[in-house]
């Protein structure tokens, strides 16, 4: 086993990367590479791409995940179904080893990708609060256009056997469980909410989730973005363009973050999100019903 440090990527395919890149601007992504049939994209954190499409029929097509080291990287390669240890496609370089799910999703281990320049979001000012007061003199304004993606916070999918899945998952990458949803009796998990094992670092609530329920196959992907005014300022702006909106605005019960579901083109549903719960490996799972796991603080979610 080894433990893996973030989530690095999607991969997806589409039969129209123009459609794509346009959709993928007005969402906050910036392209990083293009090429003939193929399309990298980034946010404003350092990661040199977290989203590529590939011209072809639709479908999701993987999910990366960080290794800590080439040592860790090696030893990923000598796991059972493994490849070799191979050159990584994309801009920022870097090495690879690909494994395959027990569903047959493509599930990459990846390391030594350069960082890309890191770039300023659009920040607002600070906030005055009911308790606080940090902003005299100053006008808030904030800037219209596209909600700024910073980077990718968790990927979701649907599994045919849940405990299969994750046995899969944590055995290998050292994940470790935040929240467990189980359904009528508890002992009958269909998911849980799996973060990074970075021991007193403190990670997002959640890196990966498999869930037991409904057809196999791609869920959503999740991307942060600065605050609060991103998420409203990024779902009125893809709202005027005329995209497909599923879920939200609201802030969830497990994970807390504030999110809003849009569909790409193809009916992918991705995620702007923000403020998000972040733990270190000291906190243990909850066990919770499906009403919690669904329910919002404030919001609608589905």
């Amino acid at each position: 086993m080894i433990k893996v440090t973030d989530v690095a990527f999607v991969r997806f395919r589409a039969p129209d990367l123009d459609r794509m890149a346009s959709f993928l601007d007005d969402f906050g992504l910036i392209g990083a590479e293009r090429s003939a049939n193929a399309l990298y994209v980034r946010g404003t954190d350092p990661d040199p791409w977290i989203h590529h499409t590939e011209e072809g029929p639709t479908g999701f097509a993987g999910v990366g995940f960080e290794a800590a080291s080439a040592e860790d990287l090696e030893a990923a390669a000598r796991m059972d179904g493994a490849s070799d240890v191979e050159d990584l496609d994309g801009p920022g370089g870097g090495k690879r080893v690909r494994l395959t799910d027990p569903d047959g999703f493509s599930v990459e281990v990846v390391h030594g990708r350069e960082p890309a320049e890191p770039l300023t979001p659009p920040r607002a000012l600070p906030y005055n609060t009911g308790g606080e007061r940090r902003r005299t003199n100053q006008l808030q304004r904030v800037e219209r256009g596209p909600a700024r993606v910073k980077r990718l916070g968790h990927c979701v999918v649907r599994v045919s056997d849940f405990r299969n899945s994750r046995e899969w998952y944590t055995s290998r990458f050292g994940f470790i469980s935040s929240d467990d949803v189980y359904l009528g009796d508890e002992k009958n998990l269909i998911t849980s909410f799996l973060r990074c094992d970075r021991g007193d670092v403190p990670v997002d609530h959640h890196t990966l989730l498999c869930i037991g329920v409904g057809e196999v196959g791609f869920d959503h992907a999740a991307f942060e973005v600065e605050d609060v005014d991103a998420v409203m300022i990024g779902h009125e702006h893809l709202r005027d363009r005329g995209y497909d909106h599923h879920a939200g605005i609201g802030r969830h019960i497990l994970g807390s973050q504030v999110f809003d579901y849009w569909r790409d083109p193809w009916g992918h549903t991705l995620e702007h999100f923000t403020d998000g719960d972040l733990l270190d490996a000291s906190v243990k799972p909850s066990l919770m019903d499906p009403a919690v796991a669904l329910g919002t603080q404030w919001g609608k979610f589905g």
